[in-house]
């Protein structure tokens, strides 16, 4: 089993004994720091160390990856999927003094996130999947977990735009028995978030055994579902999310619902019409 196939812990293990000196030293830091390891460049983190740069090429042909950007990948989805909520907690921890300073820390973090997606959001992508879901016959949302509230989002707001938006939870089997009999001229959106719950894994490999478009919608390359959706947008988190990242998802939502919102034309205006019209009748809003 090569390097790429293994779990990273496992690589690791199964080569510490044969690397030099400065090699378990890179190691080490590794797996005691992969939140901070994951966005440096091989000069940042031989710097960090005190080794050379040819150091850290030579520990990542030690460990059989091709290039240091395969190591990064898979250290990257060491942290998606093996770190737990205790490990999660250990790497965020830092000493705040205030009410004030966690604010600021927490805002700091989110800013990053969202110039992070405004600098890697790939508009081309963006516009295929708008063109999808635009013309769709129905469109159903799912998430699971953490990732069901940004389905429910995502869902309201779409909602307003089109008829025949539908919001499914990968979580329920029922969504499952749905599935089966969806119109295949409908488009699945799925919303995942680390750490990846296995129900909406399977629900995704069904989607593509029925052969509906796919569209993914997630924070991280290394979702699993990524290989297999038909299209894939990704809202990269810069840190390791403790208890989720959902600001850059929710922004990339908004931002699909808001620029599809532009191209509805006359459709969205009837269809907006009737919706307001259907509130006043069943007095669902309060006005003064």
């Amino acid at each position: 089993m090569t390097s790429k196939q293994l779990s990273l812990t496992k690589t690791i293990q199964e080569h510490y004994q044969g690397l030099t000196a400065k090699g378990k030293i890179l190691a080490d830091f590794i797996r005691s720091r992969p939140d901070k390891a994951v966005f440096m460049t091989t000069r940042q983190l031989a710097a960090e160390v005190g080794v050379s740069e040819a150091t850290v090429v030579r520990f990542v042909r030690q460990l059989n990856f091709t290039s240091y950007s395969l190591l990064i990948d898979k250290l990257r989805e060491h942290i998606d999927t093996e770190l737990t909520l205790l490990d999660r907690s250990k790497l965020t921890q830092s000493v705040v003094h205030t009410d004030d300073e966690l604010l600021q820390k927490m805002l700091s973090r989110n800013i990053e996130d969202i110039k992070s997606l405004s600098q890697s959001i790939d508009l081309n992508e963006i516009k295929k999947v708008r063109d999808h879901i635009k013309n769709a016959k129905s469109v159903h949302i799912i998430g699971s977990r953490l990732s069901y509230s940004l389905a429910s989002h995502m869902s309201w707001t779409l909602g307003k735009l089109r008829p025949e938006v539908h919001l499914l939870k990968g979580s329920d089997t029922t969504c499952i028995d749905r599935l089966v009999f969806i119109d295949p001229d409908s488009v699945i959106v799925i919303i995942a978030t680390t750490r990846y719950p296995n129900d909406l894994i399977k629900v995704g490999k069904l989607v593509r055994r029925q052969q509906l478009k796919m569209i993914l919608l997630t924070e991280s390359s290394t979702c699993p579902l990524s290989q297999i959706s038909n299209h894939t947008l990704i809202a990269s988190s810069t840190g390791i999310p403790y208890l989720g990242a959902t600001i850059s998802l929710l922004c990339l939502i908004n931002y699909l619902v808001e620029s599809l919102s532009a191209e509805m034309g006359e459709e969205l205006q009837l269809h907006q019409q009737k919706l307001e019209q259907t509130f006043l009748e069943n007095d669902l809003l309060f006005l003064q």
